[in-house]
């Protein structure tokens, strides 16, 4: 199905340009001006939002739970999981500004809001909401950003089928606005984690529920898997966005920077150029080209009005005026009296002979 859904000014659907979301998250490193910066770095990047991450340490991570464990690129943390949660809370103080920033830029605001609080605040200044992979499995917070009945962009990291399956049962009821992206939750940064993309699941997400919106978040190096996901169907992108990756922060290592931000996006509007409609056909810059490479049956000899033409006198030679005899075509004229003179190394049609 070619459906679409709209977020703000851009209608987003299978046969036009991705939209792409610059997840700041929390690189904006507990400073208010940074950011506001950082929504500026995005739309010079070529991002159509800019997104943060509204979540408060006490309603995301439990301290004691996290007392004894750091995984993956939290290894690296100097302080305990839920003081950095701490430390990189969106401050919801600045929300009024960092969307009066938004609207100067002229950029969407977005957000993933992580408890029912902030889904109540943030509700009257998303066009979206986006769902993060790690609340797959909390369907009564599904269910109550679905009734606002807003586009609903669902990632589905570290998920499995029946995850997703349950999500999506949770939504339909209330909503049909909706962005499933295929997600790889590893924030290591490493080229390594691209064999476990996986970006042939949007193919299966494709087969399995043709009236949704495909996306991709994304945290790998570089945009290979962006250029993969849009050739796929993906029209929603989500990249991470910092100002440098050598700032000290849990997000910036492995996210993209303003260069290779712009790079993805320039390539991916390339790549959108040349996927066309899929129609077989010769295209309109292809018109001369298609008659000086073909070739088309020309005569070996001047031949005069009556006489019959023979396999020997004909050759295959370019170029191919429109309408001339095309090589599979010899059959037509082997035999036959040709009805007008022709000299040798003209091309053959087929009202030059008696049929």
């Amino acid at each position: 199905m070619n459906k679409t859904i709209r977020i703000n000014e851009f209608e987003i659907g299978r046969d036009l340009p991705a939209y792409f979301i610059a997840d700041i998250a929390s690189n904006h490193d507990g400073d208010l001006e940074r950011a506001k910066e950082l929504i500026w770095i995005a739309k010079e990047a070529g991002a159509d939002a800019a997104k943060f991450q509204h979540f408060e340490a006490s309603k995301i991570v439990s301290a004691v739970g996290f007392e004894n464990l750091k995984v993956g690129h939290q290894s690296s943390w100097e302080k305990s999981v839920f003081d950095v949660y701490k430390q990189y809370e969106c401050n919801r103080d600045w929300t009024a500004e960092l969307v009066r920033t938004a609207k100067e830029a002229q950029i969407d605001f977005m957000t993933t809001p992580y408890d029912y609080e902030a889904i109540e605040l943030l509700e009257q200044y998303v066009p979206a909401f986006k769902i993060g992979s790690g609340d797959i499995t909390w369907i009564s917070l599904i269910e109550k950003i679905a009734q606002y009945n807003k586009p609903i962009l669902i990632a589905t990291g570290a998920s499995s089928l029946e995850d997703v399956d349950r999500a999506m049962e949770a939504i339909r009821p209330f909503n049909d606005q909706i962005v499933l992206m295929q997600c790889n939750t590893n924030y290591t940064g490493d080229l390594s984690n691209l064999k476990h993309v996986n970006l042939r699941v949007l193919q299966m997400y494709a087969q399995r529920y043709p009236d949704v919106i495909l996306g991709l978040s994304d945290h790998t190096p570089g945009h290979a898997t962006v250029l993969g996901a849009i050739a796929y169907g993906a029209r929603v992108i989500e990249k991470h966005l910092t100002d440098s990756n050598d700032r000290i922060g849990p997000d910036h290592l492995f996210s993209m920077n303003p260069v290779t931000w712009r790079e993805m996006v320039d390539r991916s509007r390339e790549l959108e150029a040349a996927l066309g409609d899929g129609v077989k056909r010769i295209e309109d810059n292809e018109l001369e080209t298609s008659v000086v490479q073909r070739r088309c049956l020309r005569l070996k000899r001047d031949i005069a009005p009556g006489e019959t033409i023979s396999q020997g006198d004909l050759e295959v030679l370019r170029p191919a005026p429109a309408g001339s005899l095309a090589p599979y075509q010899a059959s037509q004229v082997i035999g036959r009296k040709i009805s007008v003179a022709k000299k040798q190394g003209e091309a053959l049609y087929l009202t030059d002979v008696v049929i």
